[in-house]
């Protein structure tokens, strides 16, 4: 039989305690519902600037896992997703839709945020129908392809023209409505 001394049978207790406690543990690839990509850049494009009819950059080259976040700015706009063939009219019962975010002065205390995932044209447009918006040209487009003479913002915006009314989806959709994270955003409020 084996002897120890107190001391030594309470230091050898103590180092297989703290290595119990150290042992990893078992982690899960499962990600959390606000964990739906990789983290990118936030692209942020203001809906409105100076009362006009635009969007703040109008055209966003994004990579994967980046947000796109637009600011709104004095009268009422919305953001819609669309396609290339049919300006004005959302992309089907699963395009995103801010809803109209009314701003009387500076801008809203609300954004709306999408996530990049994949490196798909993504066009959109304004759906407000007092001074029909997307018709005068309020649209814009995140990774057009630079490549085709034929898909361009440029001709996005001249179907629009070519539109009667805008169309809007029933309720908020596809994106967050939220707080605004940034309420500057690299613009004055006022």
């Amino acid at each position: 039989m084996v002897a120890f001394s107190p001391l030594a049978f309470i230091t050898a207790v103590a180092a297989l305690a703290s290595t119990a406690f150290a042992a990893p543990t078992r982690t899960s690839n499962q990600m959390t519902p606000r964990q739906n990509g990789p983290v990118g850049a936030t692209h942020s494009i203001v809906v409105g600037r100076a009362g006009q009819l635009v969007f703040d950059p109008e055209n966003v080259v994004a990579e994967i896992g980046d947000t796109i976040e637009w600011h709104f700015t004095p009268r009422n706009h919305s953001v819609v997703q669309s396609n290339f063939a049919n300006p004005c009219v959302p992309a089907g019962p699963n395009a995103f839709f801010s809803g109209f975010v009314p701003t009387m002065s500076g801008q809203n205390g609300q954004v709306f945020q999408i996530k990049i995932y994949d490196k798909n044209p993504i066009w959109y447009y304004c759906s407000q129908t007092n001074g029909n918006h997307c018709q005068m040209g309020m649209a814009g487009v995140i990774n057009q392809n630079f490549d085709s003479n034929d898909f361009t913002l440029r001709k996005y915006k001249e179907n629009a023209g070519r539109t009667s009314v805008s169309q809007s989806p029933p309720a908020i959709y596809g994106g967050l409505l939220i707080p605004n994270p940034n309420p500057l955003s690299g613009f004055k409020k006022n």
